[in-house]
């Protein structure tokens, strides 16, 4: 069992992120709900949910993973970054200081709740932070895969290598949100930085784990040709090009007033990113670019989406193009659509 603390002096050391906090004793970390309590970091919100729901996994966004099923989703409160345009504030960007404590399930309770939902596959930890809610996470997801479910984490991916090494245990498939490819971009507006991110997604995809990547367009601070092209190049070359990229829309949020990303920018980027991945697909907007998946090595349209509804055609029973045998999912079935 990864150890997730150790003394520093007077105070305690968290090892869970690249953060280190070291905290005297009572005091959070950055990511407002790890606390020294005792000598030892301890989290104060182990089954405190901030949501519950029975999502399309295609909403985490997840497109190449048992598409046209459902996941019931889980999260909590708190965050170890700092974004200022974070997207779900609310509770990304709160801790203990608004903790309701009649949302509160263990890991039985929520196992339970998801082994009962119609056309799930298991469990996604998401909406806020998962990897801060590490050791409810970690009792859900162990039970959950005894009981025949996925486990799914939505994350930042700003995690230190000993606690990732044993997520990625118990974890069927992640989707990691790649900020931006620019490192002064993290230190600024997240408060973290590029490199460890960069170091999980090397780890969950050498992991054989199934991972997609999210980047948010944020209109003058990540949005360049140049960017866009380097981080399709790094994918492509440290991870496989075969690796969905999801590239969504940013709307105005939180301390972050940006005009939302224009639908041209969407569409440019998703061309550039296009030329060295074989799955791209661009979110949070209504045009028709970038919604489709396609068959990489003929070109035939294998799947039809419009919002989080989906439609699958030209694909066999084991998830490959009916017409050239290309696999383009690996984790598939017919059953639902």
């Amino acid at each position: 069992m990864t150890v997730l603390s150790r003394k520093y002096g007077d105070k305690a050391e968290c090892l869970l992120c690249p953060h280190s906090c070291r905290l005297n004793e009572g005091q959070y970390g950055i990511c407002r709900v790890r606390k020294n309590t005792g000598g030892t970091i301890k989290s104060e919100t182990f089954g405190v949910l901030s949501a519950l729901s029975l999502d399309p996994v295609e909403k985490k966004p997840l497109y190449h993973y048992f598409p046209g099923y459902n996941v019931l989703s889980a999260g909590s409160y708190g965050c170890n970054m700092r974004c200022d345009f974070c997207q779900n504030s609310g509770i990304s960007q709160s801790g203990c200081e608004i903790i309701n404590s009649k949302n509160i399930l263990s890991p039985e309770e929520l196992v339970a709740r998801a082994t009962e939902a119609k056309d799930n596959i298991g469990i996604a930890y998401t909406y806020n932070e998962p990897v801060i809610w590490f050791e409810f996470i970690r009792d859900t997801a162990i039970l959950a895969k005894k009981r025949g479910l996925n486990n799914i984490l939505v994350s930042n991916g700003f995690v230190n290598p000993g606690p990732l090494a044993e997520i990625i245990e118990f974890t069927d498939a992640f989707n990691i949100d790649l900020k931006s490819f620019r490192d002064d971009f993290y230190r600024k507006l997240t408060g973290a930085s590029l490199e460890p991110v960069k170091k999980t997604l090397k780890a969950v995809s050498g992991s054989g784990r199934h991972l997609e990547i999210t980047t948010l367009i944020i209109p003058g601070l990540n949005d360049s040709e140049n960017e866009m092209a380097e981080e399709a190049d790094w994918i492509a070359g440290e991870l496989g090009r075969q690796v969905p990229l999801h590239l969504s829309r940013y709307f105005p949020m939180y301390r972050r007033d940006n005009p939302a990303t224009p639908e041209e920018t969407l569409k440019r980027l998703f061309e550039i990113a296009s030329e060295k991945l074989d799955y791209v697909y661009v979110g949070n907007t209504h045009t028709g670019v970038g919604q489709n998946t396609i068959c990489p090595d003929c070109g035939i349209k294998v799947t039809v989406r419009s919002g989080y509804s989906i439609q699958k055609i030209n694909l066999d029973r084991e998830g490959r193009c009916s017409k050239c045998g290309k696999v383009i999912y690996r984790y598939f079935s017919f059953s639902s659509s």
